[in-house]
């Protein structure tokens, strides 16, 4: 009935028994019918950065060279088009027939038709998008590290980075399995204890994690949140 790693070392049966008894009291209506009940969670504000280092770095922009050279593909095939029609009015030939429609349905057409609001919204819509991909850097899955020489910019990314922590935390007493997911602004750690206390088990991974986050060198280091869990019952 007694648990081995709660005995303390103590040979005295009469000890052993009493400490068994406030642990029914106290986890008895939690833990067996609970097993896989998971620890809290330990929430981190960011690490501080070094004194002298830059913190400031700011994210890595995308070339965007699949939209860029999608759009000027059809800016090149549409004005190639115009021109040779124009061209080919100039030698005294007849237009082609798909800019005598175009002019006759943009001439015809009301404002009002689906046809032209359909494709106003449309060229609205990439218009919007075009200016979303100028604006923001792209790039989600590299972390900025801190810069050491002037001229020399790093990045780390994500999965790199969670491969790394997960090291880490399996180098932690009591720890069977890890999970950790690197975002920009948090780390989430899920990790399942086999043996030994939750809480000091989360401790331990507390102080590895925190060490290891400091170890990647990034500009904005996130914060960290651990969750130990039991593992659960077999069959």
């Amino acid at each position: 009935m007694s648990e081995p790693e709660r005995s303390e070392g103590t040979t005295q049966r009469l000890p052993v028994m009493e400490k068994t008894e406030e642990q029914a009291t106290d986890r008895g209506a939690d833990q067996p019918d609970q097993p896989d009940q998971s620890a809290s969670a330990a929430a981190y504000d960011p690490l501080p950065v070094l004194d002298g280092e830059n913190g400031g770095e700011k994210r890595f922009w995308s070339a965007r060279r699949v939209p860029a050279g999608i759009l000027a593909l059809l800016l090149l095939v549409g004005a190639g088009l115009f021109l040779y029609d124009v061209a080919a009015v100039r030698a005294d030939r007849p237009p082609m027939g798909w800019r005598r429609s175009l002019a006759r349905e943009l001439a015809e057409r009301p404002l009002d038709d689906a046809w032209v609001l359909a494709g106003a919204g449309l060229t609205v819509a990439l218009g919007l998008w075009l200016l979303v991909l100028a604006a923001t850097p792209g790039l989600r899955d590299i972390l900025p590290m801190r810069r050491v020489h002037p001229g020399v910019r790093a990045g780390l990314h994500r999965v790199a980075a969670a491969l790394a922590l997960r090291d880490r935390a399996m180098e932690v007493s009591g720890v069977r399995s890890v999970r950790v997911r690197v975002g920009r602004t948090r780390v989430d750690v899920r990790a399942v204890a086999h043996f030994r206390e939750l809480d000091e088990v989360r401790a331990d991974l507390d102080a590895a994690l925190a060490d290891g986050i400091r170890a990647l060198g990034l500009a904005r280091p996130p914060a960290l949140s651990v969750h130990v869990r039991r593992p659960g019952r077999k069959g």
